[in-house]
């Protein structure tokens, strides 16, 4: 079967691409490895009418509701390549399966993989009392012990806004001269402590957090710490594709227009890997303009 779209990626931003095509009854293949970005974390936080459900879960229930309309087919599995075939659209191959696939269009949503400091104790504690967003997860340690480890390309101000959650230190980690005399100040006068020292591991029982050591020995108690992951793409097929990649605040991201279109043509792009801020309400939003601008492509040509 040749499909008209093949949505690589079946978490936030595929599924709700996936259904706006559906709906559309348009023939749609999405394909998943299962290794979603927030797969760590037991709860979501702030997603309209879902805050605090597993997002496992929520992956799984909107699967299910896409998967209701008949033309849509779900594939497990992870694309290891894609190319442009002769009939004007794409085909790609699946690790460990010989029939590849092919449709009209091709949306690229898998997402992107976080890469963490290489700190003792920092793994185990992803997504629950090591943290990225205060937004996701900020309200569930309020008032609590917290803390901020430097690193670029977060700025040392950021501790200005973890503070609006409870009693913040700001860990240097090394860096001294990563703050000027005026961010010192502002941090300072909002009562954030600065650790110049270099963390040297994490301690508790994980995934509970108790406390941060510095390499002079000292253990500085905290329950929860704020870090700046490296994202990275979860898949190589853009670069593959010769999508245009740039350089965003935060890590490589697919360059597309206003409708998601990357700059090539037939190839879509859409949630974490297209957006320079990320969650899991903006990646499934931008899903849905993905798919609708795939439709939209299917009638009135790319």
């Amino acid at each position: 079967m040749r499909y008209d779209a093949l949505v690589v990626g079946g978490s936030f931003a595929g599924l709700s691409a996936a259904m706006q095509l559906a709906r559309a009854r348009k023939k749609v293949c999405v394909v998943d490895a299962g290794a979603p970005r927030n797969r760590f974390t037991a709860q979501s936080h702030g997603f309209f009418g879902q805050d605090g459900v597993p997002p496992l879960q929520m992956i799984a229930q909107a699967r299910a509701k896409v998967l209701a309309y008949p033309s849509v087919t779900f594939v497990e599995g992870s694309v290891v390549a894609a190319k442009a075939d002769a009939a004007g659209g794409f085909t790609v191959s699946l690790q460990g399966r010989d029939a590849p696939l092919s449709a009209d269009r091709l949306l690229l949503a898998f997402g992107v993989q976080d890469g963490l400091p290489d700190i003792d104790g920092v793994r185990e504690r992803w997504g629950t009392s090591v943290l990225h967003c205060p937004y996701c997860h900020g309200y569930e340690f309020s008032d609590r012990r917290l803390g901020v480890l430097f690193a670029a390309p977060m700025p040392p101000d950021h501790a200005l806004l973890i503070a609006e959650w409870g009693p913040t230190t700001l860990f240097l980690n090394g860096n001294a001269d990563a703050i000027d005399g005026e961010t010192r100040q502002k941090l300072q006068s909002r009562g954030v402590t600065i650790e110049p020292g270099r963390v040297v591991g994490l301690e508790g029982s994980a995934p509970d957090l108790a406390g941060v050591r510095i390499d002079d020995g000292r253990l500085l108690p905290i329950d929860a710490l704020y870090v700046a992951p490296q994202p990275r793409m979860g898949s190589p097929l853009a670069e593959q594709l010769g999508c245009a990649i740039d350089d965003g605040p935060f890590g490589p991201m697919v360059r597309t227009d206003a409708f998601k279109a990357t700059t090539v043509p037939g190839v879509y792009a859409a949630g974490d890997i297209a957006m320079p801020f990320q969650n899991a309400t903006r990646a499934s939003s931008d899903g849905v303009l993905a798919g609708v601008a795939v439709h939209r492509s299917l009638v009135f040509g790319a």
